[in-house]
């Protein structure tokens, strides 16, 4: 095996590594991963999108959502986002205006 062949593969389970922690960890909101990290399970979808289309692989928004979520967005939403909280929402906010500067 290559050393890039090798890279790949890490890079690759590194990847289902933290996509697997994401799902099992439910509780975990995605208001708090973009305020802590300033990404989210969204931001993955996206970017997992992003780079099937720049390999001429087909795959929608929704579609890359539920390999990321582990089932349709809206049956995750309905089963485990919570309301944001005043803080939570602050805290965005404060980091949308920090990060725009």
């Amino acid at each position: 095996m290559t050393q890039q062949t090798t890279e790949i593969e890490l890079q690759a389970a590194t990847f289902r590594r933290l996509r697997d922690f994401l799902r099992e960890h439910t509780e975990v909101q995605n208001i708090d991963l973009m305020n802590l990290a300033g990404f989210c399970r969204n931001c993955l979808a996206k970017w997992y999108k992003a780079e099937a289309e720049e390999r001429g692989v087909a795959l929608d928004y929704e579609g890359a959502r539920e390999l990321i979520y582990g089932m349709p967005y809206n049956e995750w939403r309905q089963r485990f986002q919570n309301e944001s909280s005043p803080a939570q929402t602050a805290a965005f906010k404060a980091r949308q205006d920090t990060e725009s500067h």
